[in-house]
Formats: C-alpha cells, sequence, structure tokens
C-alpha cells in the first residue's frame, strides 16, 4: 500500500470517528436535557437559583451542540463560537469574584475580536 492511499484512509477513518464522536455527544445532549427538564420541574421556581440553574444547564447543552458543529465543519468560526459560550458559562458559577468576571469579560473580548477580524477578514 502506498503512502498516498494510507493517508486517505487514515483521512477518512477520522471523518468517520469524529462523526460516530458527534452522534455520541448528541445523544448525551438529548439524555442530559430530557434529565435536566424533569429535575428543573422538581425545582423550587420561587428561587433565583433555580432559574441560575437553568442557564447554567442550557449553556452546557449548547456548548455540546458547538462541540458537534465544530467535530462536523473544523471552522475557525465554531472553535471561537465555543469558547464564547464556555466563557459564557462559567460566569454563572456561585464562587465568581469580580477579578473572574473582569476575566471573562477579557476573554469575551478578545473570542470576539478575533471573530471579527480573523473570520470577516478572511471573507473580504
Amino acid at each position: 500500500m502506498n503512502a498516498e492511499r494510507l493517508t486517505t484512509l487514515a483521512k477518512l477513518f477520522g471523518t468517520w470517528l469524529e462523526r460516530f464522536l458527534a452522534a455520541g455527544i448528541v445523544a448525551g445532549i438529548i439524555a442530559y436535557g430530557i434529565s435536566s427538564a424533569t429535575e428543573l420541574v422538581r425545582m423550587n421556581w420561587h428561587e433565583t437559583a433555580t432559574f441560575y440553574e437553568l442557564i447554567y444547564r442550557v449553556l452546557l447543552m449548547v456548548i455540546g451542540i458547538e462541540l458537534v458543529r465544530t467535530l462536523l465543519t473544523h471552522s475557525l468560526e465554531a472553535i471561537l463560537e465555543l469558547l464564547a459560550f464556555v466563557v459564557a458559562r462559567k460566569t454563572f458559577k456561585a464562587d465568581v469574584d469580580a477579578l473572574d468576571i473582569f476575566l471573562y469579560a477579557c476573554e469575551l473580548f478578545s473570542v470576539f475580536s478575533a471573530k471579527r477580524f480573523v473570520i470577516n477578514g478572511m471573507r473580504s
């Protein structure tokens, strides 16, 4: 078997492996969403913490969806959006102090700047 054919087979195997992993992540997102819905229904909606828990769980599912998109498309835009959701989710933790929020804001600014100047610069 020549090197070119081996490279092609390796790329094909990698592509299908990524698709298989993406399908597993989608199945996990669905299972987590169903489990979260039943858990959230049982929670006390008179407490603010319940609403934060809802947002936290939704952002986790969005991160999973963005990870699937990144695995399937390999685009820089998908990676930057994944990073933005990860940073956004980190800001909802209960133990976040002012310095952490400032650093998260700087991270988001960096991600959005990269998206604006790198991605939009590539399209021009």
